[in-house]
Parts: C-alpha cells; sequence; structure tokens
C-alpha cells in the first residue's frame, strides 16, 4: 500500500431522510435549536433538502433533511432514514485516485459540486467484483475542504503536536 496522498480532516455533514421532511425540521430546527442555511432541490437526485448547521466557521456540521421529489423513485433518499455522512478531504482529486487504486468503489456520478459548492464524490456502500471495497454498508460522500477549513485543522493539529 503506497502512502496515502490525502487527509480526512472531519465530518462535513450527516444526511437524514424521511417521506416528509416537515418531522425532520420541527426535530431538528424546532427542537434542538440548529440554524437553517439553505436548501437544495435536485429531480436527478431525487431530493428536496433543507440545510441546517450546528457550530460555526470551519468547524461547523450541516445536516441535511431530505424528502425524496418522487417518493418511489431513485435514489431513495429516505430509505435508509440515516442516508450518508460527509467527511472533509483535504484533497478531493487525489484522495480519488489513490483510493480507486486501493480498490475502493465509487458511486456513478464521479467529482462535481455538491449542495454545499463544494466538489464532492460517493464511496459506494457495496463493493463489487472490479472494485472489491465500498463503505461497508454506509454511503460516505467526500468533500473537497475549502483553504479556511484546511487551515484551520492544521492549526488545531499544531496546537495539539505542542500540548
Amino acid at each position: 500500500m503506497s502512502t496515502r496522498p490525502f487527509r480526512i480532516l472531519g465530518l462535513q455533514q450527516v444526511a437524514i431522510g424521511g417521506a416528509d421532511k416537515a418531522p425532520l425540521r420541527k426535530l431538528w430546527v424546532d427542537l434542538l435549536g440548529l440554524t437553517p442555511s439553505g436548501t437544495y432541490r435536485s429531480e436527478r437526485e431525487n431530493v428536496d433538502e433543507d440545510i441546517v448547521v450546528a457550530g460555526a466557521g470551519p468547524f461547523r456540521v450541516e445536516v441535511d433533511l431530505m424528502q425524496p421529489v418522487d417518493p418511489n423513485g431513485r435514489p431513495r433518499v429516505h430509505d435508509p432514514a440515516l442516508n450518508h455522512l460527509g467527511l472533509w478531504v483535504d484533497d478531493l482529486r487525489a484522495a480519488v485516485t489513490w483510493l480507486e487504486g486501493q480498490g475502493v468503489r465509487f458511486a456513478p456520478g464521479g467529482i462535481r459540486k455538491g449542495a454545499a459548492g463544494f466538489d464532492v464524490t460517493f464511496i459506494h456502500p457495496k463493493g463489487n467484483e472490479q472494485f472489491p471495497l465500498g463503505g461497508e454498508g454506509v454511503l460516505i460522500e467526500l468533500v473537497q475542504a475549502p483553504t479556511e477549513v484546511i487551515s484551520a485543522f492544521e492549526v488545531l493539529a499544531k496546537a495539539q503536536g505542542a500540548a
């Protein structure tokens, strides 16, 4: 195994789906107090989502509250309810190239702009014959971290090394 040419910096998002996002919004916004940040809708991705956030600055974490545009369509963004986890990565293209070389299967679509405007790609939940490694049942979104996030994590890493 060659040296990993990228770092996973932290959690960028958790995506939760339901047949109707209103109950999700009641829990996450009204009761738990997360802050609404935006919306995203894509017929192609079969998703209508509210984006809410916890935390601030480079350490904020999105919680995407998703419902399907078409309940019978695909992908089924509401099944399972915990749809996917998003991870900040410092070099998305290097990560994809290296992980594919290690046998990791990616979902169709390649690297593209995600709902929050960052480049993203998804590790498929299951491996196949050509790429035997997947997310072990979990859809994993890799998200290109912006400079602000990379710098903040570097400051923390240096501080921990000095402690």
